[in-house]
């Protein structure tokens, strides 16, 4: 018989005699108070089933010799563990033994692990990535070489402005392998170089190569010095180009002080490339396509190539941009001629897709560019060199002209290599081109005929408006714009024979007018009547109105802003009573 039939018990539930001891953990049977339990160390579970037996009597309380377990009567003890206590019946919820007041822990799932250890992983990767980038950039920023302008420049190019860039290529022989070469002691002067032009609306470019041997005025060069300082370099009168770089320690500041003083033309930035970078740059990007009209075997440049088309790059592209005396007359000029084409095919070749799809060639590219290029001031970070690139990259190579200034041999000279000077009738005009942003290219003229075009579809008898049949379709424009612009024709401006057609069969961002040739005087006076361009102008084909007869096609577009309003801006302000804010007006 348990405690709860002998009345000792009060009202508690037989399963809630066991109680859990913080002591081992394990469930133990709760006695009341009369009775104390002996606190017995180890598992309070039956080891046999005949447990129950050891006491002698149904009420026996004492503990079995030498095992401390109570008697429990009848319970069996056979289970695997012994149940939790449960709560008295109509009792208040309790919470599980040993657990008072606080929140069971859940256990998580295995995906739910999987995937917060994916994701620190992930944001690791990210971070780590984001980290090699930073270092990479520094890397980069570390690579580049600046020298300061001086105030010889604009003060760096600006987006919204045509782009002049000095790019000067030195003589310089340091560097591994260029020992070789000839005046191996060279301080490095101006050698090659060309004032590329990159116009405002980056349609088109005009690369201008200066002759080293151009005999000019060096102007006085204010240059600053390793501790800071500014020192004044003198300037030279009827000296070579070349020797407005390197020659006293004068820096690029020097010789973009002597192109403007040549050209009239400020430079933005300058680029000094030594002969690694020729090396450097065309290995990085693969190659570049050069051709040959004859076999070229110089020892002095150590261009060795056979006749025909050629991908050159490291000693052979600097080899081929050097070589003068195998080329035409053997000198300066000549050379430019070679250094224009190879300049032209690195422009290319850096503008395909294969070189801007490659990660590899771009990280070569910048690798190699970074190292061998020499800046200026404004240029001193990778970020603003990649901002220099991106408006470089909106010019199609194909619209890049090269030319030269136009010299004529220099009559007072007496030296071996001779010199040239500015050819006085023609040279003015090629730098006023260029300081006006009027290009040397095809896509200029292609722009100005087309607009002549346009400008002829103008000009010519116009009809009197009665006699204009015109259909009108919206392709774009807001709903009833076909209608509200029928009625301005027909009420306002005298266009009788027209007819509303309904919608386009497509949108159109531009309005335009469809006309035959028979048709060219009633397309002339409608343009007039509506304010529009050649270029709405489109010869073509009639359609048959609602009245059987042959008619225009006027499909409104997208910009059409009204009925009875003009599609082409006023070129000048009207003519109408104006004042201004220097001027006092009298009211009433």
């Amino acid at each position: 018989m348990d405690a709860q039939g002998r009345g000792r018990a009060d009202n508690i539930d037989p399963a809630d005699q066991w109680v859990l001891n913080p002591n081992t953990g394990e469930y133990e049977l709760r006695l009341s108070a009369s009775a104390p339990q002996s606190t017995v160390p180890g598992p309070r579970r039956s080891t046999s089933p005949r447990a129950g037996a050891a006491g002698g009597g149904a009420g026996g309380r004492a503990a079995a010799p030498g095992r401390g377990t109570p008697d429990l009567g009848s319970r069996d003890m056979s289970g695997p563990e012994f149940p939790a206590q449960r709560r008295r019946r109509g009792g208040p919820p309790e919470p599980p033994p040993g657990r008072r007041n606080r929140r069971p822990v859940k256990k998580k799932s295995k995906a739910k692990k999987i995937l917060l250890w994916t994701g620190g992983g992930m944001a690791f990767v990210l971070v780590a990535v984001s980290a090699a980038g930073y270092l990479y950039i520094k890397h980069l920023n570390d690579n580049i070489t600046s020298v300061s302008d001086d105030g010889a420049s604009t003060g760096g190019f600006r987006k919204d402005k045509a782009i002049n860039i000095l790019l000067i290529g030195t003589d310089k022989r340091t560097g591994k392998g260029n020992e070789g070469y000839g005046d191996a002691g060279s301080v490095g002067h101006a050698d090659t170089n060309i004032l590329l032009h990159i116009s405002k609306d980056r349609s088109n470019a005009t690369a201008l190569s200066i002759p080293r041997d151009l005999i000019v005025n060096v102007p006085d060069c204010p240059t600053k010095q390793a501790d800071g300082s500014m020192k004044v370099i003198p300037g030279t009168q009827n000296q070579r180009f070349n020797t407005s770089l390197g020659q006293d320690g004068r820096t690029p500041s020097c010789t973009m002080r002597t192109v403007t003083e040549v050209t009239g033309i400020k430079p933005d930035d300058f680029m000094v490339a030594d002969f690694n970078a020729v090396k450097t740059l065309t290995s990085a990007v693969g190659g570049v396509d050069v051709c040959l009209a004859k076999d070229i075997n110089d020892k002095d440049s150590h261009l060795n190539l056979s006749k025909g088309p050629h991908n050159i790059s490291g000693e052979q592209a600097l080899a081929f941009v050097r070589t003068r005396h195998s080329v035409g007359l053997g000198g300066d000029l000549s050379r430019i001629e070679l250094q224009q084409q190879f300049l032209s095919a690195l422009m290319r070749k850096l503008s395909s897709n294969s070189t801007l799809t490659s990660p590899t060639k771009m990280l070569k590219l910048a690798e190699a560019g970074t190292k061998a290029l020499t800046v200026d001031s404004q240029l001193d970070s990778i970020g603003k060199l990649k901002d220099l690139g991106l408006e470089l990259g909106k010019l199609n190579p194909k619209n890049l002209t090269f030319t030269t200034v136009p010299v004529v041999d220099n009559p007072a000279d007496g030296a071996i290599h001779k010199t040239v000077i500015v050819k006085p009738n023609a040279a003015p005009a090629v730098f006023d081109a260029i300081k006006n942003d009027v290009s040397f290219s095809d896509v200029k003229k292609k722009q100005k005929a087309a607009k002549d075009a346009q400008a002829a579809l103008l000009k010519g008898t116009k009809s009197a408006p009665s006699e204009v049949r015109v259909r009108i379709y919206n392709g774009g424009a807001p709903g009833g714009s076909a209608q509200a612009e029928l009625s301005y024709l027909q009420n306002d401006a005298g266009v009788l024979k027209s007819d509303n057609a309904g919608n386009a069969p497509a949108a159109l961002s531009k309005t335009t007018l469809e006309y035959a040739p028979d048709q060219a005087p009633q397309a002339r006076r409608l343009a007039a009547i509506l304010g529009l361009s050649g270029s709405a102008m489109k010869p073509g084909k009639s359609v048959i109105n609602s009245q059987g007869l042959p008619a225009m096609t006027l499909t409104l577009g997208k910009d059409f802003k009204g009925a009875g309003v003009s599609f082409t801006a006023p070129s000048k302000a009207p003519n109408v009573d104006k004042t201004t804010a220097n001027q006092v007006k009298c009211a009433g």
